[in-house]
């Protein structure tokens, strides 16, 4: 299969690179985006040197239609949505890593404070957690948000079993720099980030719908989560703690049970006896969950921790892509955890 990648120069882009580079299945065939255009990738990246010697081109929707069989969207929000449509058009593949397809036109606008795709466009695309949604033979895909992956994967066993009181949730989530994509700005120069950890977007982040509209699918009910996030003076890597009340009568069994069964046949997610740490996943896809209960408070904190770049933006989106096309769910994703 051929695929082009828009957004080339983007921390997620070049990690889709290297992922697609051990893929057997797959031959990056064009690489697009705004800057350093007609340069090759390895020049500007040496470390890319014989990975990907491709020239990064100006994005052009029909080349990328002439030359290949999908796209890849690793473009900041408000790129996408306003040039995915003439692929919807021509019925060409997508995976968008990001936000822009995600979410309805209105709460797109209310929380990423930007112009939203056409009703029409969002209605083609389907929202792909890998672990729980059908995409085989679908077409048309957003990828779901780094901080949004790491909590849903946490919440979904319990919510859906029905085993927490589901107005007691507070989600405490914390990502490496790299989340916060490669543009400039205070916040992210290395004088404040260095020996440094602060609370950012509180209340206000835009993963906050996202995730409760996926826990909304497995329970009409669910309101809204107390969510925050922070900023950890690593290079990647997200923790999301969980915290939350249990129903009357069910047993720590009854969460070991929801777990098991949700994730035992899952070849990314892996239930831990001890707390999870970054370091355990920096460098793979995959996604660790672990939990302890407090008998005194009656509350249960669940942990899960993933990289962002990979399990949180382009490990699943060639996650989705394997699915996609009924291949191996793993292909090309064989990646170890760097651990140090």
């Amino acid at each position: 299969m051929k695929v082009s990648i828009v957004g080339i120069t983007g921390y997620s882009g070049l990690e889709l690179v290297k992922i697609l580079n051990n893929h057997k299945k797959v031959e990056l065939v064009s690489i697009h985006a705004t800057k350093e255009v007609g340069r090759r990738l390895s020049d500007v990246y040496p470390y890319l040197a014989g990975v990907c010697d491709l020239k990064i081109e100006y994005f052009d929707a029909q080349e990328i239609i002439e030359k290949a069989d999908l796209v890849f969207f690793a473009t900041p929000s408000g790129v996408a949505s306003s040039l995915a449509e003439e692929f919807i058009q021509a019925d060409f593949p997508i995976i968008d890593l990001s936000g822009d397809h995600r979410l309805p036109a209105e709460v797109y606008q209310e929380w990423y404070k930007k112009s939203p795709a056409k009703k029409m466009i969002l209605n083609k695309f389907t929202y792909a957690l890998s672990e729980y949604t059908d995409v085989k033979g679908k077409k048309f895909i957003a990828n779901p948000g780094c901080y949004a992956t790491a909590t849903e994967l946490a919440m979904i066993p319990l919510v859906a079993a029905g085993l927490i009181e589901t107005d007691s949730i507070i989600v405490d989530a914390k990502s490496g720099l790299t989340g916060a994509g490669k543009a400039l700005s205070e916040s992210s120069h290395f004088v404040n980030v260095h020996d440094n950890y602060r609370t950012y977007k509180l209340n206000h982040h835009q993963h906050i719908p996202e995730i409760v509209q996926t826990l909304q699918a497995f329970d009409a009910d669910m309101p809204e989560i107390q969510f925050s996030t922070s900023l950890l003076p690593v290079n990647r890597g997200i923790m999301a703690t969980v915290y939350c009340k249990l129903k009357k009568d069910v047993a720590v069994s009854d969460i070991a049970s929801a777990f098991a069964k949700a994730y035992d046949d899952k070849p990314f997610v892996r239930v831990q006896e001890n707390l999870p740490e970054l370091h355990n996943v920096i460098g793979s896809n995959f996604t660790d969950i672990g939990f302890a209960y407090n008998e005194k408070t009656n509350v249960m904190t669940v942990i899960s921790v993933i990289d962002n770049l990979l399990k949180g933006a382009s490990g699943q989106a060639v996650q989705n892509l394997n699915l996609m096309q009924g291949w191996d769910e793993t292909e090309g994703l064989h990646m170890k955890p760097s651990y140090l």
